[in-house]
């Protein structure tokens, strides 16, 4: 009896010393390694999966330890692991919801197409998951730009935290909400914005123009000015002839071919400045604030024309004769380079 009864001692300490080690013994992950846990997952299951990927010792520990710890819910969600841990570190961890979030960075100038991209790179889902949503979902704007075509120009340039957890329309929204924010802040979005006649419409050519001034141009003490040219033009019914126009309009048509040739400048859409007067229907672009405070306050000027002068900066011209004479000094410095 009393060799029974030392045995029992001997396995309850070597039980409790295995269950010790597996439980408090950090390990040391293969790499960086990433765990996607989902919601409803059981314990059994995140324990499996965290096992597998080499996180913890035990599946077993992990089990015993959450029912003995049984605190508080284990998040869904991904989660990286990239130094030793052992498994009580590795449940404060799951229980905290301390998940990895994947950097975003929408530059100022990025279209829908390109952040589509962007947010795929990052691996948070296929990019054209991300397109149908900028393209369809715009009852996220409707209170400001109803009748919108997309969610284009509303998709605000800026660095973004996201997990895989959050969805396509989730991310779009965040984007959009930092878009607000930002409006609000430079008066592009006044209070109350619905007592305010045309406010909607007001906003919108704001916007588009905003898109297209950020196109044409990264240098930020120019855009008052390209903004003043192209509100010239539009108050005399001249064609704003914005060659991201028609870029823009062949990536909606999914016939861009990486370059602008002399016969693009007929291609048939509606967002074609060279061939239709007048603002395009919708942004071309997703302006940062920079580009739509020049929007919102343009130079004045009496110029109608501008060229690049192949040192990243514009020359601006009064008559096409003054113009005419820029581009052949462009051309020629670009020759000579």
């Amino acid at each position: 009896m009393r060799k029974i009864f030392w045995l029992i001692v001997v396995a309850a300490f070597a039980c409790g010393g295995w269950f010790a080690w597996a439980l408090l013994t950090p390990l040391e992950p293969p790499a960086k390694t990433f765990v996607m846990l989902h919601p409803g997952y059981s314990t059994r299951h995140i324990a499996s999966e965290l096992k597998s990927a080499g996180i913890i010792r035990s599946e077993e520990a992990f089990i015993l330890w959450r029912y003995i710890r049984h605190r508080s819910s284990l998040k869904a969600g991904e989660y990286l692991f990239d130094k030793p841990a052992s498994i009580v570190d590795v449940q404060k961890r799951l229980r905290r919801g301390d998940v990895y979030f994947h950097t975003v960075v929408v530059p100022e100038g990025f279209t829908m197409f390109d952040i589509a991209r962007t947010v795929e790179a990052a691996g948070l889902g296929p990019a054209e998951d991300f397109l149908k949503v900028a393209q369809s979902d715009t009852v996220l704007i409707n209170d400001i730009a109803p009748g919108a075509p997309s969610l284009e120009g509303y998709l605000f340039p800026d660095t973004y935290q996201f997990s895989r957890m959050m969805t396509m329309q989730e991310i779009a929204a965040a984007m959009v909400k930092q878009f607000r924010q930002d409006g609000l802040e430079i008066g592009l979005i006044p209070k109350p914005f619905s007592m305010i006649p045309d406010a909607d419409r007001q906003l919108q050519a704001v916007v588009t123009m905003a898109s297209i001034i950020e196109k044409e141009t990264a240098v930020p003490e120019e855009r008052p000015l390209v903004a003043s040219v192209y509100y010239n033009r539009l108050a005399k019914k001249i064609a704003l002839d914005a060659d991201p126009s028609i870029i823009y309009a062949e990536l909606l048509a999914g016939s861009y071919s990486g370059a602008l040739h002399h016969d693009d400048m007929r291609f048939d859409s509606r967002y074609n400045t060279y061939r239709y007067a007048g603002l395009p229907p919708g942004p071309i672009a997703n302006p940062g604030r920079s580009a739509l405070e020049a929007a919102m306050h343009p130079a004045q000027s009496d110029y109608y024309y501008f060229v690049a002068d192949a040192a990243g900066h514009h020359r601006f011209a009064h008559t096409i004769e003054e113009h005419n004479n820029n581009v052949a000094a462009y051309r020629r410095a670009m020759r000579g380079q």
